[in-house]
C-alpha cells in the first residue's frame, strides 16, 4: 500500500532567518533515507511546510512495506569451490549451507577478475513503521543548526523546544517517539486565533485543516505571496512604493502564521535625519516596511506585518508607533552628535583601531590607501587631490556613533558627514561609494575619483592579506577576497569602457599591486605576493568570463597574461576570429609549431634571411613582414579583432610552408634558421591570444 506520509514537528518559535533552510534540509534528509530503503521511488516529490512554530513535510506515495529486493551474495571462486574432479570442496559446501540452499542452486558469475560462485536471493522489504521515528530523529540531527538547546528534564536537544509530533501515513498513525515526544494525530493552530488542538484524519487534509480550523497558512511560499499582495495593495492605497524589500519579506514570512498588514506613521520631523538611518532602524530593528514616494524619498509612513487579524487595528498600530519613536530618536541623536566633530578630526584616532594584528591600525591602512589612490588617480587622469582626500577621510566614520550602532552604514554616513563639513562633492561621493561602487557613468571626473578610492581599498586588502598568508582556501574566504578581486575586475571593465586605460603605456592592475606592496613595511609581506594576487585576479577573470564565452577562448587569452583591461576585448576578438574560415587551419598550424619548437635544441637565435632557401619559406617570411606593421598598429589601438583578421591573411603561406618545407633537416644551421622563423611566426600568431589552445 502507498499513501502520503506527513511528518510534523511542533516547536516553540524557530529562528526566522534559517527557517526555510531548516525545513528544506529536513525534507531532503527524509527523502534520502526513505529512498535508500525503497519506501519511495527516485522521482517521489515532497512538499515542505514551515511556520514559526512548525516544520512539516508531506511526501507522496510512500510504501507501507518496501518492495523486496534482489541480493547477490558472493562466495568462493570456482577454482577454490571445485576440486580436480569437479566435485564441491568444503569451502563451497560451507557457503551453500550458510545460505540455506543446495550447491546446485548457486550460480557461476564473473566478478571482473575471476569466475566465482554466488547466490541470488530476495531480501524482504522493511516496514515503514519499524523505524520511522529513528529516521525522523536522524534527519533532525543532521540539520544545519549551529547551536542546540535542551528543555525539561530529558536529554532531547533541538534548536528550539519541541512540544508535538505528527506521523501520519494516509489515515494511519505511525507510532514512534522523537526527541522525547510520542507521535499523535494532533496538531495545533494559531496561538491566538485558531484551535489549540486539531485532530487530523489523514495526511492529505493537513494544509487545508490548518488554514480553516487553525488560522495558519502553513505553506511558506503561499504565506509570502499573501504578505506581498497585502503590502503592495496597502502601499498603493497610500500612493507609495516599498523599495527593495525581498530580504525583509522572507524574514517576516518566517515570523507570522496568519499575516495581516497595517499602516503606521511617524513625525515628519524625523525626515531631517538621513533616510538610510531611518530605513535601517525600521527594517532591521522593528521589521517594518518603510514607504517611499515616486522619487524614492522616504515618507513618514511604514507598514506592519502582524500575526493578528483584527477588525480595529488602533491598538496594534498605536503600539508599533510608540515602539518606533525611541528608535528614531536614537538615530536623530547619533546624527546630531556625530556632526559636532569633523571627519578630519577623527582620522588620527584611527590609530587606536586595529585593522589586523599583523597589518597594523586603521590609520596605517588609511595612509597606504591614500598614497595608492593618488597613484591610481594619476594613471586614470583623475583629480589626485580629491582622490587622496577621499582616501584620508574614508574610514573616519567608523568612529561615529551612528556607524557604531549600525555598521551597515559605513561609508554612507561618511558621505553625509563629509558634506556637512563642506568637503568637495567628489570627495563625499567617493566616501559613500567605497563599499558598493555605483558607477553608471565613469565619464565624469567625480565618478573617477570614486573608482580610484574603490580600487585602492580593494587592492590594499588583497595585497596585505595575501602577503601575510591569509588566502582563501576551498569554500572558506573569511575576508571576502574573492569579492574584492571581482570588484577590482568590474571596476577595470568600467574604466576601460570610457577609455581611461588605453594605449601602450597604460597602467595594468599589476602595476597597482606592485605599488600597493611597496607601501607596506619591508619584510612584512611574502616576496611573491604581487604574483600571487595577480594570478588570483586572473583566475577570477577566467571563472567570470567562462560563464559567458567558451572556455577554450578564455584560456587562450588568459594564458597569455595580458593586461587586465584588455582581457574581455581579447576574448571577444577570439570569438570573432574563430568564425573565420582560416581559424581552424591557423590554430592547427600553431599547435604544430609549438610541438616542433618544444623539441628544438635551440631556444633562441636570430633569423638569417640569407639562409631562407625554399620559395615557400621566403614567401612566408615576406608575408609575415608585410603584416607585422599592421598588427602592431592594431594592437596599439586595441583593435584585437583587426589584428586577428590581418593574421588570417597568411593562412595560405603557412599551409604551403608546411606542405613544401622540411623543417627538421639534417643541416643544423638550416634547421636552426627554420626554427627561428617559426619562433617569429609563433610570436606573431599569438599577439592577441594563444590560438593553439582553441579547439578545432
Amino acid at each position: 500500500m502507498t499513501a502520503p506520509l506527513l511528518i510534523e514537528l511542533l516547536t516553540e518559535e524557530l529562528p526566522p532567518k534559517s527557517l526555510l533552510r531548516l525545513a528544506n534540509a529536513f525534507r531532503d534528509a527524509l527523502l534520502g533515507s526513505l529512498k535508500d530503503d525503497g519506501h519511495i521511488s527516485a522521482t517521489c516529490t515532497a512538499k515542505v511546510f514551515a511556520t514559526p512554530r512548525r516544520l512539516a513535510v508531506l511526501i507522496d506515495d510512500v510504501h507501507e512495506n518496501a518492495p523486496d529486493s534482489e541480493v547477490l551474495v558472493k562466495g568462493p571462486s570456482v577454482k577454490a569451490g571445485l576440486d580436480a574432479s569437479g566435485k564441491p570442496t568444503q569451502a563451497l559446501l560451507g557457503f551453500a549451507k550458510k545460505r540455506g540452499v543446495a550447491v546446485e542452486v548457486l550460480q557461476r558469475i564473473s566478478d571482473g577478475k575471476q569466475e566465482i560462485f554466488a547466490h541470488r536471493d530476495l531480501a524482504k522489504g522493511g516496514r515503514l513503521d519499524t523505524n520511522l521515528d529513528l529516521r525522523v530523529e536522524a534527519a533532525l540531527e543532521d540539520l544545519p543548526v549551529p547551536k542546540m538547546m535542551r528543555w525539561g528534564s530529558g536529554d532531547a536537544q533541538f534548536v528550539r523546544p519541541v512540544h508535538g509530533l505528527v506521523m501520519l501515513h494516509g489515515d494511519r498513525l505511525v507510532a514512534g517517539r522523537v526527541l522525547g515526544i510520542e507521535s499523535s494525530t494532533l496538531t495545533s493552530g494559531h496561538r491566538f486565533m485558531g484551535k489549540s488542538a486539531i485532530t487530523l484524519k489523514n495526511a492529505d487534509e493537513y494544509e487545508a485543516r490548518l488554514k480553516s480550523d487553525g488560522m495558519v497558512i502553513a505553506d511558506f511560499a503561499a504565506r509570502r505571496a499573501e504578505i506581498e499582495q497585502q503590502l503592495q495593495a496597502t502601499a498603493k492605497s497610500h500612493g507609495a512604493s516599498l523599495g527593495e524589500h525581498a530580504d525583509l519579506l522572507d524574514e517576516v514570512t518566517a515570523l507570522v502564521e496568519h499575516p495581516s498588514v497595517y499602516a503606521g506613521s511617524f513625525d515628519a520631523a524625523y525626515l531631517d535625519v538621513p533616510q538610510e538611518c531611518l530605513i535601517l532602524t525600521m527594517r532591521q530593528n522593528q521589521k517594518y516596511f518603510p514607504l517611499f514616494d515616486a522619487g524614492g524619498r522616504l515618507l513618514p509612513r511604514f507598514l506592519i506585518v502582524s500575526n493578528m487579524q483584527v477588525a480595529d487595528s488602533t491598538h496594534i498600530v498605536g503600539g508599533n508607533q510608540r515602539v518606533v519613536r525611541p528608535r528614531l530618536d536614537d538615530a536623530r541623536f547619533f546624527y546630531n552628535q556625530d556632526r559636532r566633530v569633523r571627519l578630519e578630526e577623527r582620522v588620527p584616532l584611527l590609530a587606536r583601531m586595529v585593522y589586523h594584528n599583523k597589518l597594523g591600525s586603521q590609520l596605517e591602512r588609511v595612509e597606504r590607501i591614500q598614497l595608492l589612490a593618488g597613484e591610481i588617480a594619476r594613471a586614470l587622469g583623475a583629480n589626485v587631490e580629491h582622490a587622496e582626500r577621499a582616501a584620508w577621510l574614508a574610514k573616519a566614520d567608523l568612529l561615529t556613533g551612528m556607524v557604531g550602532e549600525f555598521p551597515e552604514l559605513q561609508g554612507i554616513m561618511g558621505r553625509y558627514y563629509a558634506r556637512n563639513d563642506g568637503e568637495p562633492e567628489a570627495v563625499c561621493a567617493a566616501i559613500g561609494d567605497q563599499y558598493l561602487l555605483r558607477l553608471n557613468d565613469l565619464g565624469t571626473p567625480d565618478s573617477l575619483v570614486s573608482a580610484c578610492l574603490y580600487l585602492a581599498d580593494r587592492i590594499d586588502t588583497l595585497v596585505g592579506l595575501f602577503g601575510i598568508g591569509e588566502k582563501p582556501t576551498g569554500e572558506k574566504d573569511p575576508f571576502a577576497l574573492r569579492r574584492a578581486a571581482l570588484g577590482t575586475i568590474r571596476t577595470f571593465d568600467l574604466i576601460v569602457a570610457v577609455g581611461k586605460l588605453s594605449g601602450k603605456e597604460a597602467s595594468d592592475v599589476r602595476d597597482f599591486l606592485a605599488h600597493a606592496a611597496s607601501l607596506f613595511p619591508a619584510g612584512l609581506l611574502t616576496p611573491k605576493v604581487v604574483d600571487e594576487v595577480h594570478e588570483f585576479i586572473l583566475e577570477r577573470v577566467w571563472n567570470d568570463l567562462a560563464t559567458i564565452y567558451p572556455k577554450d577562448a578564455v584560456e587562450a587569452v588568459v594564458s597569455q597574461r595580458p593586461k587586465l583591461a584588455e582581457v574581455t576585448a581579447r576574448v571577444k576578438a577570439v570569438q570573432d576570429f574563430r568564425e573565420l574560415p582560416e581559424a581552424d587551419s591557423l590554430s592547427a598550424a600553431n599547435k604544430r609549431i609549438r610541438n616542433i619548437l618544444r623539441k628544438s635544441d635551440a631556444a633562441s637565435g636570430a633569423l638569417d634571411e640569407a639562409l631562407l632557401k625554399e620559395p615557400a619559406e621566403k614567401s612566408l617570411y615576406d608575408s609575415m613582414r608585410s603584416i607585422e606593421p599592421q598588427i602592431d598598429s592594431n594592437m596599439l589601438g586595441r583593435d584585437y579583432s583587426g589584428a586577428l583578421k590581418t593574421l588570417a591573411g597568411i593562412r595560405g603561406g603557412v599551409d604551403k610552408f608546411f606542405d613544401d618545407v622540411m623543417v627538421n633537416v639534417e643541416d643544423s644551421q638550416l634547421r636552426a634558421n627554420r626554427h627561428a622563423l617559426l619562433r617569429r611566426l609563433d610570436a606573431l600568431m599569438n599577439r592577441v591570444a594563444d590560438i593553439s589552445k582553441l579547439a578545432g
